[in-house]
This record gives C-alpha cells, sequence and structure tokens, in this order.
C-alpha cells in the first residue's frame, strides 16, 4: 500500500520561478507515484519581488493552495538593513494581490533588528493583523557569516545585534498575538484555528517526511539523509539514476533529543510516556532528570506525562532543550 502523502512543500531557493505548468507537472507526477490526501496542504514559498499580479493569477491555478511570503518587515529601513531584495511598497502590493485569490497565507516576520523600535514593531504586527493573515513566523534576526551583513557589523557600518531587544520583541509580539486571537503553537510560529502549517508540524511532531532537489533532506524515523547542495552535480547525477545523497543511522539518545528539540517548542510538547514505551523507562528517566532543575525553577511544567515549556519561557527555548539532551553512554 502506497504512504499517503498529506502535505506537499515548494520550499528552499526560489520555488516561485516555477510556472503553474510545471508546477502541475510536478503534482501529477508526486500523485501517480504516491497515494495523495483528499485536501493536501501544498504550500510555495516567495518573496514579495516575485510575486506580481499575473504571477499571482497564475500560481492560484497551479494546485498551490497555501503561500508563504517572506514579508520580513512593512518597513525600507528595517528591509535595508537586512539586505532585502523587495520594498515595503512591494510587500504590502503583494499581500493585495495574494489576499485576493488564497485564504491560505503565511508570512514570516523578523524582529530583534537593531534600530527597530518597539512603536515600529507594534505596527509591523498591527499591519498583519489587519490583512487577516492566518498565519505567521515570526524569527529574531540571526548573522550568517561571510554575509553582507555580517561584514557592515564587523566594519562598525551598522549596529551589532542585542538579545536584550529581541527578547523585548519577542513579548510585545507574543501578547500581540495572543491578543489577536492567534495560537502560539510553536515557539516561532502563530496561527489562527484551521490556520496551523500541517507541514512544518510534521516535522514537529516526528512525522516520516521525504525531502526532493539540491540540500533537501528526508526522515523515516531512525535514518536522516540529505542531498548534495551542488545543482549540476545533482542533476547530473540523476540522469544516471544514482541519488546523490548521504545517509545517518540515528542512535537511541539522537531520536530522543530530535524529540525533545522538536516538541519542547510546540504546545504539544514531549511526551515521556511515549519515550518509555518505544526506548524505555531507563531513558524516560534519564530525560525527567535532566529536567529536574527547570521544573523545579518553574521554567517547565509536566502535565498527564507530558513535559511543556511555560510561555514566559519560550525565548529561553532552544538553550533548555540542549540541557535536556541525553549523552550517549
Amino acid at each position: 500500500m502506497k504512504e499517503e502523502v498529506a502535505t506537499i512543500y515548494f520550499g528552499g531557493g526560489t520555488p516561485s520561478l516555477l510556472s503553474s505548468e510545471e508546477i502541475r507537472s510536478i503534482l501529477d507526477l508526486i500523485k501517480e507515484k504516491y497515494k495523495v490526501a483528499v485536501d493536501p496542504e501544498i504550500t510555495l514559498e516567495a518573496n514579495p519581488d516575485d510575486l506580481s499580479k499575473d504571477k499571482i493569477a497564475s500560481l492560484a491555478v497551479s494546485g498551490v493552495n497555501r503561500l508563504s511570503i517572506g514579508i520580513q518587515s512593512f518597513f525600507d529601513e528595517d528591509l535595508k538593513y537586512m539586505n532585502r531584495a523587495h520594498s515595503a511598497y512591494e510587500a504590502r502590493k503583494s499581500l493585495d494581490e495574494a489576499s485576493r485569490y488564497f485564504d491560505n497565507i503565511s508570512i514570516d516576520l523578523i524582529y530583534g533588528i537593531p534600530g527597530l523600535s518597539e512603536a515600529r514593531w507594534i505596527d509591523n504586527i498591527k499591519q498583519t493583523v489587519d490583512y487577516e493573515i492566518g498565519h505567521i513566523s515570526s524569527y529574531a534576526l540571526t548573522v550568517e557569516s561571510k554575509t553582507a551583513l555580517d561584514h557592515f557589523i564587523k566594519s562598525g557600518k551598522y549596529q551589532p545585534l542585542d538579545d536584550a531587544l529581541a527578547q523585548r520583541h519577542f513579548k510585545i509580539l507574543q501578547d500581540l498575538m495572543k491578543s489577536n486571537e492567534y495560537v502560539q503553537y510553536e515557539v516561532s510560529n502563530f496561527g489562527k484555528e484551521g490556520f496551523f502549517s500541517r507541514h512544518n508540524t510534521s516535522y514537529w511532531k516526528g512525522i516520516n517526511y521525504l525531502g526532493i532537489g539540491p540540500s533537501a533532506h528526508s526522515y523515516d524515523g531512525k535514518y536522516r539523509s540529505w542531498n548534495i547542495t551542488n545543482n549540476t552535480k545533482y542533476i547530473a547525477s540523476i540522469q544516471k539514476e544514482i541519488l546523490p545523497s548521504e545517509k545517518e543511522a540515528l542512535e537511541v539518545e539522537d531520536r530522543i533529543n530530535e524529540s525533545i528539540m522538536t516538541g519542547l517548542r510546540t504546545i504539544w510538547g514531549v511526551s515521556l510516556k511515549e519515550i518509555e514505551k518505544n526506548y524505555g523507562e531507563l531513558f524516560k528517566d534519564r530525560v525527567l532528570l535532566n529536567a529536574s532543575k527547570y521544573l523545579e525553577q518553574g521554567a517547565l511544567n509536566f502535565e498527564k506525562g507530558k513535559l511543556f515549556l511555560r510561555p514566559d519561557s519560550y525565548f529561553l527555548a532552544d538553550g533548555i532543550s540542549a540541557d535536556l539532551f541525553l549523552l550517549k553512554v
């Protein structure tokens, strides 16, 4: 029996360069090779400068039923700092047009940008709410090495990042999202009821996924694999019917640590009952021991056999998760 495909995600790189005919041909091939759910979530990532009026109309008949738009900010000064290609005008224009065709839209917003005042950050969030966007992903600005932003900060042209500023922005985000009836179902993701990302939720819940294309990752519960990053080499290998990927087996501690890392960031938490069921009582007890200090501090809650982060500890999620990881013995 073919495994059912519930979500399809066109992401990474610039999938919006695909024509509607190319997208339909890919979807047709997926339906030929796999059993696809009756109502699959089919998402495509795009930047505002890629979403012309004609492009959005074309995507609307391609089979895509969810758009994820990299807005980042509704203000030119923020976009300039982040070296984004689009303008604030293009951000608004893309949403105006996309809202005519798509009911399910997600946007990205970035906080922690040096010079981003609390008032302007609040305005960013309010503009999003005014568009009646169903889903928002919001992340603190990070600086990758050897990028233009990295160079500008090191040379003193731009202000460096400020963790305290990012934390204030995050608290504002949490409060405004809650007051506007968005659910913070994952640390960086907020959705109206019925608009949670089904695709990303699958990742966080440890459901198997298959990645196709250069740099794509796959996971089957016990093994993780990743394709080579070079486009030319990838295509050449595929033409020779060779899958250019590497594979690693995940040991018990790896699998448990992944469930901690992803589960603790969500409203579904980390099930110690599942860890005990799948790996044994000893592993459950080791996780609970690592969590003890955070339970005592009140950063974690333990309810119905699950560990949950308290919302006021979400900003520290990565650090707390790392402290709960099991070391290999």
